[in-house]
């Protein structure tokens, strides 16, 4: 498994500088994050951005991720349009020799927690997740205002762009992801790209939209629907993990050969459907990291793995999820877990 770690480019209080001295550190996981959702991206910023990397001794391995067009995912007229722009900045992608590409189906939101610095006993803070918070909650009001929203809409935009959703049922999303994927995998597969989609984080509907990468019966079913190596899943942990119904085991398993990123890290459930993320120890949380990664060693998984959201811990201020020192301590438990599942085989 190649060690990896998530960056946010030049404005990132995290520093390469700092990245590269984790133990084991090869990857780093990163975007174009100053173009407009469905823009082509240009390969002179992709070959930007990887010469920045490739210059403190890294290398840009995954992009996570390419965003999908909110026409594309409610199936609207203009998403042929969209797509061949998707098409467009694979092309690029695969020219500057990045192979890996993470992205996600999620309607208008992306990961949802409803508080960024909950304490936990040790003195350190997380992101948590209350569902009975989250439900009272009206996501135009501005209220709630998370890392990772797209929030560029007009409140009217937005209003509207949900009201539309309330005629989309999880079938028709799943529609238009298998539409999406029928078009743009060729075009992987031709410039031998790898897709991986994130599941839905927290894997079930908020906000009265529908989400769909949640379980195991409906990553097969994507997986079966557009058959190809190049079809294939972002496994994380933490967000499949938040439901006890799901068994991450099984899941793994279901999607042997097309697993091409994994997210690693730890959430404690609080109850139904509200969980609060932890340290990547095993005992810390529900999530027990050394036996997904002895599934996925089994399964002869050898992809991108990074340490996911962490603790801020120390006194560190930054990026909720996305400080240096617990996303480092976490790296350096998964490489050891790593490191006596190599032992165990040479044995």
């Amino acid at each position: 498994m190649e060690m990896s770690f998530r960056w946010y480019g030049s404005d990132d209080p995290v520093t390469l500088d700092h990245i590269k001295q984790i133990p084991g550190m090869k990857g780093i996981v990163s975007a174009i994050y100053d173009l407009p959702v469905g823009e082509v991206w240009p390969y002179e910023k992709i070959i930007n951005l990887k010469q920045s990397i490739e210059a403190k001794g890294l290398r840009l391995n995954v992009i996570e991720s390419v965003p999908v067009h909110e026409d594309i995912k409610l199936g609207r007229d203009t998403r042929d349009h969209w797509i061949e722009n998707y098409k467009k900045t694979l092309i690029n992608l695969a020219k500057a020799e990045i192979r890996t590409v993470c992205y996600n189906f999620m309607p208008v939101f992306d990961w949802t927690r409803s508080e960024l610095q909950a304490s936990l006993p040790d003195g350190s803070n997380s992101l948590l997740y209350n569902e009975e918070k989250v439900v009272n909650i009206d996501p135009i009001s501005g209220e709630l205002e998370l890392p990772g929203w797209d929030l560029s809409y007009q409140t009217s935009d937005l209003r509207q762009i949900i009201e539309e959703y309330q005629k989309v049922s999880e079938e028709q999303l799943m529609e238009n992801l298998i539409y999406f994927l029928e078009r743009v995998i060729p075009a992987a597969e031709a410039e031998d790209v790898l897709m991986a989609i994130h599941p839905d984080d927290p894997p079930w509907g908020i906000f009265g939209l529908p989400r769909i990468m949640t379980s195991k019966e409906n990553i097969v079913y994507m997986l079966k629907q557009v058959d190809s190596r190049h079809n294939g899943i972002t496994f994380c942990t933490g967000s499949y993990g938040a439901n006890p119904d799901n068994n991450l085991l099984e899941m793994l398993e279901a999607a042997e050969g097309r697993i091409h990123f994994v997210h690693a890290r730890n959430v404690k459930w609080l109850g139904e459907r509200s969980f609060q993320e932890t340290s990547h120890l095993a005992s810390d949380g529900s999530i027990n990291l050394p036996v997904i990664l002895r599934k996925l060693s089994q399964l002869g998984f050898e992809g991108p793995i990074r340490p996911d959201h962490g603790r801020m811990i120390w006194g560190e201020e930054g990026r909720p999820g996305y400080g240096l020192y617990d996303r480092a301590l976490g790296a350096a438990y998964i490489n050891g877990i790593i490191d006596l599942l190599h032992v165990q085989k040479e044995d």
